[in-house]
């Protein structure tokens, strides 16, 4: 094949391994994820088996599930079955889950357990986002000038509505992680 991009054959043998490393980029959100995940106090937020019990199989560490969740949420995956699938095959999940992948009912049971405490986080993350100025905002001035202007209930604000927004984001969690339950039913 003269004159096209060619890729490298599947058979060839590689001295060292490619490491997970060098395929995510430093700017990646999945980095963002996992900084966040690792500085959260899992216990004092309310997520169950923090301290892993002394007998039986291990656990899979709640942040390691956490994590899962959160890049579900951010790539809309919905379903535990498609969240397993894509730790199995998924790059970014893979550097961010440490190659570990759950299988779908351990990924549900999570959820089920740990209800209160993920929407407690998700509602911290906006909380964050908005601290940080990772949201829009609008800015305005007046110098004395005279303009016609279009004052539409969306444009302007209220603490009242700032306040009903906020909650419509907490009710949007709540959809969401009900969502996520009706998806594992079926």
């Amino acid at each position: 094949m003269k004159r096209f991009v060619e890729g490298v054959d599947r058979t060839q043998q590689l001295l060292l391994p490619p490491s997970l490393e060098d395929y995510v980029g430093d700017d990646n959100p999945v980095r963002m994820v996992d900084a966040y995940v690792d500085e959260l106090g899992l216990g004092e937020l309310g997520f169950a088996s923090v301290q892993p019990k002394s007998t039986g199989r291990p656990a899979y560490h709640p942040a390691t599930m956490l994590k899962i969740y959160i890049y579900g949420y951010l790539n809309h995956l919905q379903s535990s079955r498609r969240l397993e699938r894509e730790a199995g095959r998924n790059i970014e999940l893979m550097w961010l889950t440490g190659h570990l992948a759950p299988d779908f009912k351990t990924i549900a049971n999570f959820r089920k357990d740990n209800r209160v405490a993920i929407q407690t986080v998700c509602s911290q993350f906006v909380e964050l986002c908005c601290g940080l100025g990772l949201f829009a905002e609008a800015i305005g001035a007046i110098d004395g000038s005279k303009f016609k202007a279009v004052n539409a209930r969306e444009r302007n604000h209220t603490r009242g509505k700032l306040k009903r927004r906020i909650d419509q984001v907490e009710q949007s969690i709540s959809r969401y992680l009900h969502v996520l339950d009706m998806a594992d039913a079926q």
